[in-house]
């Protein structure tokens, strides 16, 4: 179960790798991959088959993140999380972060069921509201 000290052991990590952020840019992938750009992180995209995202080179797999990356969030189908959950960690990754529910992992933070657009200071107010919503609802993590 993730709580709030993972999720913010998570983001305190500034090298992450961003696995399913996809060549399409309005996705929601692409879109969280530029946010965590934005806000600083040196976010690195991994993708099989693209040469570079937002002028960023791509990795094709995590293992291939150079330098190794301190964190991974999958975006990916989860039929892929077991798979490239186990790349982020043999590169190196302390911690992963599942957009729905993961595979548990030995000795790594896994962050699993969450917005991570939700958890970033300054968020807009459509992810604060959502944030809001889960706190009334007794859903957000404690």
């Amino acid at each position: 179960m993730t709580t709030r000290i993972d999720i913010e052991a998570f983001l305190a990590l500034k090298r992450i790798a961003v696995a399913g952020v996809s060549r399409k840019t309005a996705s929601y992938g692409r879109m969280v991959f530029r946010e965590l750009r934005r806000r600083g992180y040196d976010a690195v995209p991994v993708h099989p088959e693209a040469d570079e995202i937002d002028g960023i080179r791509c990795a094709k797999r995590m293992t291939d993140v150079e330098p190794p990356p301190e964190a991974a969030l999958i975006l990916t189908s989860p039929a892929l999380y077991e798979q490239v959950g186990g790349e982020a960690k043999q590169a190196g990754a302390a911690a992963v972060w599942f957009r729905q529910k993961g595979p548990q992992m030995e000795g790594v933070v896994v962050v699993e069921e969450e917005c991570p657009l939700m958890w970033l200071k300054g968020a807009g107010w459509i992810h604060r509201f959502h944030r809001t919503l889960r706190r009334w609802s007794g859903t957000l993590p404690e």
